[in-house]
């Protein structure tokens, strides 16, 4: 069963571009409103769009958004972004995870402060945003926690290979398949959504491997319908999940990824260990 999103309202850490971005334009084409907490209010020359650009592309594709300045981490802005969903679209039906910080260097390269941003911004962030949607997505029919984390690759390679983010990332996982289990009886369902291959955003031409990398990455659109056809399922439907997005789209009777670029043989992206479905 499929049902609509339209008039259904997310809260999302960040989404000023990117894949969280993508998202929200996918689900306004669908009718749903957005509330963006993100703290770029101004052009940043190293990084495309702001809030407020969000804000204007998701208008652009039929829905309804507003901008909240703030940063995930503080309690009081998150705190901010869920009452202005709730006095400007009367609740909230969906929370998305999407803010995240990245670093992948090694233990003893990661500066302790970059450390402590990580768990900041993914798990800590995770937990408030979550926390504070919770009181009003008890109160919806339709209530969804969507994180955009990673499975539980245990892998000696992805262990190993730069355990800061990991563990930052792993944290955003195990607190969703958490809320999963704790509101089980609540009507909520908490799933994760990680991408099958690398998406060509900013961070991967920025931090992991500049236009060669982004021009063997898919869309951020792959990640957008796949997390649409999630959270327009009934919260019954599925729980406690990581899903990668092929996977999902699989189920949703996609088979033909070449819209989505990433050429013959796309790049796997982290903590993936093979690119089932290619295109």
């Amino acid at each position: 069963m499929v049902t609509s999103l339209k008039g259904r309202t997310i809260v999302m850490s960040g989404g000023s571009r990117g894949i969280g971005l993508a998202i929200l334009v996918a689900a306004a084409k669908e009718g749903a409103n957005a509330v963006i907490l993100a703290k770029t209010d101004a052009p940043d020359p190293r990084l495309p769009g702001t809030v407020h650009t969000a804000v204007q592309a998701i208008e652009e594709a039929g829905g309804a958004a507003v901008a909240v300045v703030g940063d995930v981490r503080r309690e009081a802005d998150v705190a901010r972004a869920v009452s202005t969903a709730a006095d400007r679209f009367g609740g909230v039906d969906i929370c998305v995870n999407n803010a995240s910080a990245i670093s992948l260097l090694s233990t003893e390269e990661l500066p302790v402060k970059r450390f402590d941003l990580m768990q900041s911004v993914n798990s800590r962030g995770t937990f408030l945003l979550t926390r504070a949607c919770l009181p009003l997505l008890r109160e919806s029919d339709h209530a969804h926690v969507l994180t955009l984390s990673p499975p539980l690759n245990l892998a000696p390679r992805w262990l190993g290979a730069h355990p800061g983010y990991t563990l930052s990332k792993y944290g955003m996982t195990l607190l969703t398949l958490a809320i999963a289990a704790e509101y089980s009886e609540a009507g909520i369902a908490a799933n994760c959504l990680w991408p099958q291959t690398t998406i060509a955003t900013a961070a991967v031409v920025n931090v992991l491997g500049g236009q060669a990398l982004a021009s063997r990455s898919r869309s951020p659109e792959i990640m957008a319908d796949a997390a649409v056809a999630m959270l327009a399922r009934p919260p019954r439907f599925r729980s406690g999940e990581t899903l990668l997005d092929v996977d999902v789209l699989t189920e949703a009777g996609v088979t033909d990824l070449s819209r989505y670029g990433g050429g013959d043989e796309p790049e796997p992206d982290i903590f993936v260990d093979s690119p089932r479905g290619a295109a």
